[in-house]
């Protein structure tokens, strides 16, 4: 299957601002759910590809907020502008990325953020450091989200005080 990553909307059946049983709807429209000790939305396909669901608090509460993607480990394939993030090297994916968005490397690890877009790529370490690996060659998720949904409390009460949603 192919995913398209499209913020801020969401990705495959899965959107941003869906209630709880719509989004358990969707995923189960790709397959079984995990069971989780907690009870959160969490789908894993037989390929490898992962779906993570986080809910909001306060206003947003009950909706979906942000939907992690986790890398498959073959056949399905998930894409931003035509771009398939987990399949080609990761800094393969910021250079093509960069000619259409600003991504950014994160400061406290080796991922990227497209900031205006709330969308995240996430790799436990730089290829760098172990060549070999792929776990650091190759982003291994993908975090889309509601803006605002990394405000500072300041920004979370900036955006409310203008009329808008927070995010989280």
């Amino acid at each position: 299957m192919e995913f398209v990553l499209d913020p801020p909307r969401g990705v495959g059946p899965l959107s941003l601002g869906m209630t709880i049983d719509e989004a358990r709807g969707a995923l189960e429209t790709l397959g079984r759910l995990t069971p989780t000790v907690h009870g959160e939305l969490v789908l894993h396909l037989p390929s490898g590809l992962g779906f993570s669901v986080g809910f909001g608090v306060g206003p947003t509460r009950g909706r979906v907020n942000a939907i992690e993607v986790w890398r498959p480990h073959e056949q399905d394939v998930v894409r931003y502008r035509d771009v398939d993030v987990f399949g080609l090297p990761a800094l393969e994916v910021v250079e093509r990325l960069r000619r259409h968005i600003d991504i950014v490397p994160n400061e406290d690890d080796d991922g990227f953020t497209a900031r205006k877009l709330h969308l995240a790529l996430w790799r436990p370490f730089s290829e760098e450091d172990d060549p070999d690996d792929e776990q650091g060659r190759f982003f291994q998720s993908v975090l889309l989200a509601r803006p605002g949904y990394d405000d500072t409390p300041a920004e979370a009460a900036a955006r409310l005080a203008a009329g808008d949603e927070p995010g989280y």
